[in-house]
């Protein structure tokens, strides 16, 4: 990979794309605003009326599953000023700053629910922190915000292997172990930290772009661990992949084509089969589909058939049809091994993406 192209890149990404891409009118269809009413709903009722924060079954993994929470309402337009959710922001915001560790951690490893995971928890934390900080105007708690962020890229920059990738723990708690779906976490962190204005050193995405690339097998497919090796590739970390390239500016690449290539034989839509980790792997995909618009296919494979090109608007009408038509009658998503909070965040910022407020999910 030619990484003085991937982080140039980004500005003629968007000409790439083009303005057609985007919905005239904006935002979530009409079609779908009550299930995405009900779920926000549902979602505000299972955080934490005391601290704020939101856990997955049996109390696991609250950072991680605060800050996706999080996001999800600030995708619905609200901010931590001003909006239906700008209180249960500021409560989530105010919750993970209290997490945050003099080292730049976010997050605690020495509790359960955290231990042997954290880095995931840190990143997701990152990217929230990160995606609240432009709005906040107190100018004592934006201080305080800054310097949390800062310390924040600093560990994650510091937990980083040699090789480029990032594990379940920093590299030298995990004796140099990375892998792929948590590099894709630390990734989408320093991008939406940089974007805030954040100081993010520019190796740290070099060298993690450069770990996606040497984890692509000639299938087109990333594999679950470069440090452990071998391996077919996946597709959960493919759609991933694409997300990562393209907030770097990675539009039109052969690396980028092949992860496409691969995605579109191996992941099917979201129906009622169900399919290891389809939240997570829709989570990408969903953003990648949507920075890649209704045109951008045939502009990265010119020589294709219109009926086999991808397209969000494809993607979008069978995926928030199956969303609408399995939504509990509560708000929330079942099935999920990690819990509805999980699911219901996830599927929120499916559904709301073309809502387009928030910089790391705009095209």
């Amino acid at each position: 990979m030619r990484t003085g192209y991937v982080l140039g890149a980004l500005a003629c990404g968007f000409l790439l794309l083009g303005a057609s891409s985007a919905r005239a009118d904006g935002g979530v269809p009409v079609k779908y605003r009550p299930t995405v009413k009900k779920a926000l709903e549902w979602l505000v009722s299972a955080q934490n009326k005391r601290d704020g924060h939101w856990e997955a079954q049996g109390g696991q993994y609250p950072v991680t599953m605060t800050a996706l929470g999080g996001m999800a309402l600030l995708c619905e337009g609200s901010t931590v000023r001003a909006g239906k959710y700008a209180k249960n922001i500021r409560l989530a915001r105010d919750w993970l700053i209290s997490r945050a560790q003099p080292s730049g951690q976010i997050g605690n490893p020495n509790i359960p629910g955290e231990a042997g995971r954290y880095m995931y928890g840190h990143g997701f934390g990152l990217l929230f922190l990160s995606s609240v900080y432009g709005e906040e105007q107190d100018q004592d708690k934006r201080r305080k915000l800054e310097e949390i962020l800062v310390r924040a890229a600093k560990f994650t920059h510091d937990a980083q292997t040699n090789r480029g990738g990032w594990g379940y723990v920093s590299a030298r708690d995990g004796g140099g172990f990375d892998e792929g779906s948590v590099t894709i976490t630390q990734v989408q962190s320093l991008r939406a930290a940089r974007n805030a204005g954040i100081k993010v050193p520019p190796e740290a995405i070099k060298n993690a772009l450069k770990y996606l690339n040497d984890s692509t097998g000639a299938d087109g497919g990333v594999m679950y661990s470069l440090a452990q090796g071998g391996g077919g590739g996946r597709p959960a970390l493919t759609a991933a992949a694409i997300s990562c390239g393209f907030s770097a500016g990675e539009y039109n690449s052969p690396l980028v084509q092949k992860w496409f290539k691969f995605c579109e034989v191996h992941i099917p839509l979201l129906r009622g089969n169900r399919f290891g980790h389809d939240e997570y792997t829709h989570y990408y995909y969903a953003q990648a589909l949507y920075c890649l618009g209704d045109d951008g296919y045939a502009k990265m494979f010119p020589t294709s058939k219109e009926a086999d090109r991808l397209s969000w608007k494809k993607y979008r009408e069978g995926t928030f049809e199956f969303l609408k038509s399995s939504q509990n009658g509560e708000g929330y998503w079942s099935g999920s091994h990690v819990g509805p909070v999980f699911a219901t965040a996830v599927y929120l910022t499916i559904l709301q993406l073309d809502n387009a407020v928030l910089p790391i999910y705009q095209r």
